[in-house]
């Protein structure tokens, strides 16, 4: 692989910056603070993708080269793999993936793999490289060599830790250490005391111990409970009656209700059957005594007046006699008249006084007469009005009599469909004799207060269960609370016994892979960093070998053997770039170009040129980018007739 061109529009203090590379060696100088690491940063944020976490930096490479004055935030890289395909990746560093262009300008973003973490992996599917490998191998970052002899053990350590686990910064036994400590810190062991696992084991036995003395309030329970659904069940039966002889008890009420409407209209119907009666004898009354009576004078006065006339014509027959025999005697004896005429005075006067008395009578008679009529009509009278409220009342006591008889059968058939409905009702809660025996009338009252007071007597009994029950519950509650709690406590014990598990099984793997290391891969990479350095010293030292018990070891002119770390702080610079260069390719079999970055700080000029001379003649095949900011390289090169590619920032 190949960076052809590095195009930066805007990163860091970076503005419109273009950089050409070659095939081979690039030399890019500048000074201090002059952009030559923020360079570097852009390639490997173009390729991997710019971080917004700290990741254990003071600031994120994000806010760090996120431009201050300006909106834009973005370049582009192009480079060829070794397969000579050729790719142009531009990214805008505020958004999470970058446009993938071919050779043909055709966006291929598409067609490699998306990480919802890490965004577009087109780098890592073109080389198999992440980035902490790319990191630890084919860029050395400028403050990874920055180290003085005080520190050269960390350096010494890094070579180890490269040689025994492939990572520069893990060390098998510092790893095995720190896994012993966390096992026994986070965890703990069977000898151990108020370890997690060790306190969670005897809040176990506790809270066993307690839950099996609480669980007898289980039984408790179920028993009080039946006892509770018990008399539930009593209540609601004794409600049930108790509701059925509120509901008989109410329609029987209604029933009286409506009997006692039918019995004021019996009682309106007997006054009319009295006036019935009244009316009867006032009839009977006025049609025979009052006409009776007038008939009686009536006659009385008639046989008077016969009488009378009777009498008064004997008198007048007598008169007009004795006026005759006068007549004939005194014209025939006496001659005298005055006796004659005196009689014959007396016919006339009588007369008068007769017709008088006659007159008399008939008046009498015609008054009486008279009245009879007029008491005759007003009896009349009387008589069509007694007969008109005769007819009144006695339509009406039928008409009430009727509807007294279709009251009472009306009222008989509510109460028997009422009655069914409430059996009906009831029929699936009390059994027919139950029914039978609360329909009985006369005991409504007395059974409604007997089953009252049982229901009573029922709810004071539940009463006193239901606090035995809360009491109960309150008991299971603590049990239910310790059950979660030993759930809580067993799960976090099964964790911590996965956890442990975890542990051992990655202290099994990583001796097995620390195994593997030493016996398969170690060796290459020992007998390569041992070339390396063969060369790069001029056979001052010539083999390199990794020691469990002294660690690294060194192989001298003379064939003795030194701990790595006895050497100088320039050797182990040396050391420690030739096992990432042996270990180029072993990672990937894309060559990805090799980037320093003030890598040679350190070295001094001897150094420095075997290095350029191993780096031209061992890694001719790759393109190596040198930041620096001396111009010893660039010296040296030109000294030693070695062709590059200067750029000067």
């Amino acid at each position: 692989m190949k960076i052809n061109k590095i195009k930066i529009n805007s990163y860091g203090k970076i503005k419109n910056k273009e950089i050409n590379l070659e095939n081979h060696l690039n030399i890019i100088y500048g000074k201090n603070e002059s952009g030559k690491s923020t360079i570097l940063n852009f390639i490997i944020n173009i390729l991997y993708g710019i971080s917004k976490s700290k990741n254990g930096k003071e600031i994120s490479d994000y806010e760090k080269y996120k431009p201050w004055n300006s909106d834009e935030f973005s370049g582009k890289l192009t480079y060829e793999l070794d397969n000579k395909k050729k790719y142009e990746i531009f990214r805008e560093f505020n958004k999470k993936n970058p446009k993938i262009f071919n050779e043909n300008m055709q966006e291929i973003s598409n067609e490699f793999n998306i990480d919802k973490k890490n965004g577009n992996e087109f780098f890592y599917e073109q080389t198999n490289i992440d980035l902490n490998m790319y990191l630890s191998t084919s860029v050395s970052l400028q403050q990874e060599v920055k180290v003085g002899k005080n520190i050269q053990n960390l350096m010494i350590q890094k070579i180890s830790n490269l040689l025994g686990t492939g990572e520069d910064n893990i060390s098998y036994k510092k790893a095995v250490d720190n896994l012993n400590k966390m096992q026994l810190e986070k965890i703990g062991t069977e000898r151990s005391k108020e370890k997690p696992i060790n306190i969670i084991q005897k809040k176990i036995e506790e809270n066993t111990k307690k839950i099996n003395e609480l669980k007898e309030y289980k039984n408790m329970q179920f028993e009080i409970y039946e006892k509770i659904n018990e008399i539930e069940n009593k209540i609601n039966k004794e409600q049930t009656k108790n509701n059925l002889l509120k509901e008989i008890k109410n329609i029987f009420e209604k029933n009286e209700i409506n009997n006692e409407k039918i019995k004021i209209k019996e009682k309106i119907n007997e006054d009319n059957k009295n006036k019935i009666n009244n009316i009867n004898e006032k009839l009977n009354n006025k049609n025979f005594n009052d006409i009776k009576n007038n008939n009686v004078k009536l006659q009385i006065k008639k046989t008077q007046k016969n009488k009378i006339i009777k009498k008064y014509n004997i008198i007048l027959i007598i008169l007009l006699l004795i006026n005759i025999i006068l007549n004939i005697f005194i014209t025939k004896y006496l001659n005298i008249n005055i006796i004659k005429y005196l009689f014959l005075a007396l016919i006339p006067i009588f007369l008068i006084y007769y017709f008088i008395k006659i007159n008399i009578i008939n008046k009498k008679i015609k008054n009486i007469q008279n009245n009879i009529n007029n008491n005759n009509e007003f009896n009349e009278k009387e008589i069509m009005e007694l007969n008109n409220n005769y007819n009144l009342i006695n339509e009406n006591y039928k008409k009430i009599n009727n509807e007294i008889e279709q009251e009472k059968n009306s009222n008989i058939f509510i109460l028997n469909s009422e009655k069914n409905n409430i059996i009906n009702k009831y029929s699936y809660k009390l059994s027919q004799e139950e029914i039978n025996k609360l329909f009985k009338y006369e005991n409504i009252e007395k059974n409604s207060v007997l089953i009252e007071n049982e229901i009573d007597n029922l709810k004071y009994e539940l009463n006193k269960l239901e606090l035995n029950r809360d009491n109960i519950e309150k008991e299971l509650e603590k049990l239910l609370n310790l059950e979660e709690e030993q759930q809580i406590l067993k799960q976090q014990l099964g964790e911590l016994q996965e956890e442990n598990n975890a542990i051992e099984l990655t202290k099994k793997l990583l001796e097995k892979a620390y195994e593997k290391m030493k016996n398969d891969i170690s060796p290459i990479f020992t007998k390569k960093l041992s070339e390396n350095i063969s060369n790069i010293t001029n056979n001052k030292y010539k083999k390199i070998f990794l020691n469990d018990e002294q660690g690294l070891i060194v192989e001298l002119e003379n064939g003795n053997y030194i701990p790595a770390d006895r050497l100088s702080a320039g050797t182990i610079d040396q050391l420690y770039l030739s096992l990432r260069f042996a270990m180029l390719d072993e990672i990937s079999k894309e060559k990805v170009p090799i980037i320093l970055d003030e890598a040679f700080a350190y070295f001094d000029d001897e150094r420095l040129k075997n290095i350029l001379l191993f780096l031209n003649k061992e890694y001719s095949d790759r393109q190596i980018i040198i930041f620096t900011c001396t111009k010893r390289e660039k010296e040296l090169l030109e000294e030693n007739f070695i062709k590059f590619n200067y750029i000067e920032l």
